[in-house]
């Protein structure tokens, strides 16, 4: 038997191929097409769907804006501060203000932070103030830092997150934020320069309180009422009423004089050291009511232990220009 080997053709070679870079079956892709293209109408179906319905029934985030800062009361110990925030509620129905979120910074450093939990409702096409109150207590503040001085001013920033629940869009967070300054307040020096008299008599002496005070603050002083009891010798001889108005140059020294009338006959033996012009032991106490940048204010005021003296006028044989 004879046999023979013809060399085979390149067309008659078998293929070899990679079965992962195995073409697919074209009827494959047409369903792969099909598919994607199904579910991309879909999507954008939904998505018509939605935007119409949200249109027709008239769906929208609300909105928030600070409207107004309040300061109710500050004083020596604390500000009361109370944020008005004006959210608007688009939407045809309430809207639940789930949580308030709020922080005070000075500087980048926290002052005070707290949540408000069920913060109430916002109604439906409508409006809503939200009023956010929050105390501010300023030993914690100087305790915590103690570069922050009494009658200094300090720069602030308010944030606040409100948290609402949205029908449609879900829950979203509306931040909000405010700057301004605050002041952490310190209260006058007082002293009684000297007692002038009006009038002298052992029944009844008409007088002028000739006060001076410090302000230590670093804003203006606007006093418009002394509410104060002063006690010459360990007797009271009552107080007086400010007769107008006297602004208190920030970190400056002011003088006022104040009309008072009292009986040198309660004071005993003592009133013979007032008359001759010997110091005299005296004591004050009361408050200030002032206006400042940052609202009004009741500041208080003390002097233990001071001395004084009294002068006449030169009607009762008293020199107006005695040093005082």
């Amino acid at each position: 038997m004879c046999c023979s080997f013809e060399g085979m053709a390149s067309s008659d070679k078998p293929e070899i191929v990679d079965r992962d870079a195995r073409e697919k079956d074209p009827k494959e892709d047409d369903k792969d097409e099909e598919k994607g293209g199904f579910m991309d109408k879909v999507k954008d179906f939904i998505q018509d769907i939605g935007e119409k319905i949200e249109g027709a029934i008239g769906f929208g985030k609300p909105t928030a804006d600070v409207a107004e800062i309040h300061v109710p009361t500050i004083n020596l110990e604390k500000a009361e501060i109370v944020v008005d925030v004006l959210i608007k509620n688009p939407n045809p129905v309430p809207i639940p203000l789930i949580d308030i979120n709020y922080l005070i910074e000075s500087d980048g450093r926290k002052l005070i932070s707290g949540l408000i939990p069920d913060a109430g409702t916002i109604p439906a096409h409508g409006e809503e103030t939200v009023k956010i109150p929050i105390r501010l207590v300023y030993d914690d503040i100087k305790n915590t830092y103690a570069d922050i001085k009494p009658g200094s001013i300090i720069p602030y920033r308010i944030k606040v997150d409100l948290i609402i629940d949205v029908p449609i869009f879900g829950r979203l967070t509306l931040p909000l934020e405010k700057t301004g300054e605050m002041p952490i307040p310190y209260k006058p020096d007082i002293d009684v320069e000297n007692i002038k008299f009006e009038r002298f008599s052992f029944e009844e002496t008409v007088a002028v309180l000739h006060l001076r005070l410090e302000n230590k603050n670093d804003f203006d002083l606007g006093l418009n009422d002394l509410d104060y009891e002063v006690w010459l010798s360990d007797v009271s001889i009552g107080g007086a009423e400010l007769e107008k108005s006297t602004k208190l140059d920030k970190n400056g020294i002011s003088y006022i004089d104040i009309p008072i009338t009292f009986k040198p006959k309660d004071f005993g033996s003592a009133v013979w050291d007032m008359i001759r012009g010997k110091g005299t032991g005296y004591s004050m106490k009361g408050n200030i009511n002032v206006d400042t940048p940052f609202g009004a204010m009741k500041l208080p005021i003390s002097k233990e232990g001071g001395t004084t003296r009294l002068k006449k006028s030169k009607e009762d044989g008293g020199d107006d220009d005695d040093e005082e």
